[in-house]
């Protein structure tokens, strides 16, 4: 997997037994496996199954796995079928496996300009890929 510019090749790791309240702004990958209570701000997200994010979601990519309660803008998004979202999705591209949960609006991210038709992919249950165009 390749890392975001700037990352410099570490990560941190906040365990299953944690929780922290108040922002978190990570320069590398952060994977979350407790609680956290409030935004986090990463170049790279991973969250386990068990992990749940009440605040706001900024990172270049996530692969979200457990329950978020908050807005996500992410340029690369992926949303397992673990994961339940309540709250609106930006992104650049995305991918949703079928049984992932989401209550919340998706719209690609726009960067002040007019925004193109980003690809939108919904994993199967057998493991291909379907590609939507956005709307």
């Amino acid at each position: 997997m390749a890392r975001p510019s700037g990352a410099s090749g570490s990560f941190s790791v906040i365990g299953s037994d944690v929780t922290i309240r108040g922002d978190i702004d990570a320069s590398t990958e952060l994977h979350v496996d407790g609680t956290i209570e409030g935004d986090i701000t990463c170049a790279s997200l991973v969250q386990g199954e068990t992990s749940t994010i009440k605040g706001g979601v900024r990172a270049e990519s996530a692969r979200l796995a457990g329950k978020v309660e908050g807005s996500i803008d992410a340029r690369e998004l992926v949303i397992l079928r673990s994961a339940t979202i309540t709250g609106d999705v930006h992104y650049d591209a995305l991918t949703i496996e079928q049984g992932a949960a989401v209550d919340g609006r998706f719209a690609p991210r726009s960067n002040g300009k007019a925004a193109a038709p980003s690809p939108v992919t919904l994993a199967t249950d057998d493991g291909t890929a379907a590609m939507l165009a956005s709307v």
